[in-house]
């Protein structure tokens, strides 16, 4: 991560310096809120390929460039501060949340103000090919939970229907990331597609580690089993009940449905989907998502921007949390 971020290190270090301008406000309250959401910043895995992809075309970036990546932070932040509402969740990347510091009519308000924020920034500017890229991923990223919520109450979710929720979830931002930066370099149509093409698989690549995590399939440190208790279907699971016989799959069901919260039980399902194969079939697919995503971007000419970007996609499926 660091040699990516090397390539990039003006230009995240003058990110940084505007996203945090981009968040200000006269509220004090905001302003406090804002300062704590700064500080406890992740990896910036998005940030990141928003200023790659256009680094690819033109080495210069200029400040529309800034604006995409601002726009892309902005609203990924408005959606995590919703979801830990949604979720109830107490805690983010390790800090405690908003919702758990201010309660969540406050949390939700703050999601509205990053939103906001986030369209004023492109309107103002009058970008408005990035602020549509962008709010085609928020619809899809609504529609995709809203369709994982619906499914999972059956625990009917195929394949298909998994790759459609992860696509639409997880994937659509990352897609818009890279067709952002693109198009605040190039403003070519063509260009730009390509790039959310890459994105996009590079986000099903991202979201299928993730799930495989919840299996323990790496040293990472961090309890397995929580999409079980969740009773959420990814594609382990989903394999599992596919090749098992008619008494393993009802097992497996009445444990997901009635017994989540009982680690012995939950340890049983997570060992048959290991023993079923569940676990080398996901990885088969993690990689052809990567591949597919590494062929798109081998179709631009090879340069040192290039190469950080593969190795920023390697990361996403090698990375141990």
């Amino acid at each position: 991560m660091d040699e990516i971020k090397h390539l990039i290190s003006k230009e995240l270090q003058d990110f940084e310096s505007k996203f945090s301008d981009a968040v200000k406000s006269h509220v004090p309250l905001l302003d406090r809120i804002m300062h704590y959401i700064v500080k406890r910043k992740g990896k910036q895995i998005r940030p990141m390929f928003v200023l790659l992809s256009a680094k690819l075309f033109n080495n210069n970036i200029q400040e529309s460039t800034y604006r995409a990546a601002a726009l892309v932070e902005l609203l990924h932040t408005a959606t995590l501060v919703h979801d830990d509402v949604v979720d109830d969740a107490n805690e983010r990347r390790g800090f405690f949340s908003i919702n758990a510091l201010w309660k969540n009519k406050i949390a939700v308000l703050v999601g509205d103000y990053l939103l906001s924020k986030g369209l004023l920034l492109s309107v103002d500017n009058n970008e408005f090919r990035s602020l549509k890229i962008l709010s085609e991923a928020v619809k899809e990223m609504s529609e995709g939970e809203l369709l994982q919520i619906e499914k999972t109450r059956k625990l009917n979710i195929k394949e298909d229907i998994y790759f459609e929720i992860i696509r639409r979830k997880t994937a659509s931002l990352l897609a818009s990331a890279c067709a952002a930066g693109a198009w605040s370099t190039t403003n070519d149509d063509e260009t730009t597609e390509k790039m959310r093409l890459f994105g996009e698989k590079v986000g099903v690549a991202f979201q299928i580690k993730d799930d495989l995590f919840d299996y323990g399939s790496d040293k990472i440190g961090k309890p397995t089993g929580i999409d079980i208790r969740e009773k959420k279907m990814t594609l382990p699971l989903i394999y599992t009940l596919e090749h098992a016989t008619p008494d393993i799959r009802r097992r497996i069901i009445n444990i997901v449905k009635n017994h989540n919260t009982d680690k012995d039980k939950v340890a049983e399902v997570i060992d048959l989907v290991k023993k079923s194969g569940g676990i080398e079939y996901t990885q088969e697919k993690m990689f052809q998502y990567r591949d597919e995503a590494l062929a798109v971007l081998h179709s631009f000419p090879a340069n040192d921007i290039r190469a950080g970007l593969e190795t920023l996609v390697r990361y996403t499926t090698d990375r141990t949390f």
